[in-house]
């Protein structure tokens, strides 16, 4: 997930599935966090950055509307974390957000 519009895209794809897919569903896109990066909460991602080529991670900056936590990740820097795409039913759509 590089932007908005591919997030939407996703999304959009995920509703598309929601009767084959159980709610609510955790799905790991390439979220990382490594033990040397510490949490920011001033952060859309919150120190988290993207799975890259080659087993690194690719930082980026991202629009804050990507910046949607269903739940906020711990306050750290000691350990690897991953986080993942949370999607949930609600009424009038799909509600999402990331979740450690």
């Amino acid at each position: 997930v590089s932007g908005e519009p591919e997030l939407r895209l996703l999304l959009g794809l995920l509703a598309e599935a929601a009767a084959a897919v159980p709610a609510p569903a955790l799905f790991w896109v390439g979220l990382k966090r490594n033990p040397s990066t510490c949490t920011h909460q001033g952060q859309p991602l919150r120190g988290f950055s993207w799975e890259g080529a080659g087993g690194g991670t690719a930082a980026q900056e991202v629009p804050a509307a990507l910046g949607r936590w269903a739940k906020e990740p711990r306050l750290s820097c000691l350990t690897a974390r991953c986080a993942g795409l949370h999607l949930a039913v609600a009424v009038g759509g799909p509600s999402w957000g990331w979740k450690e």
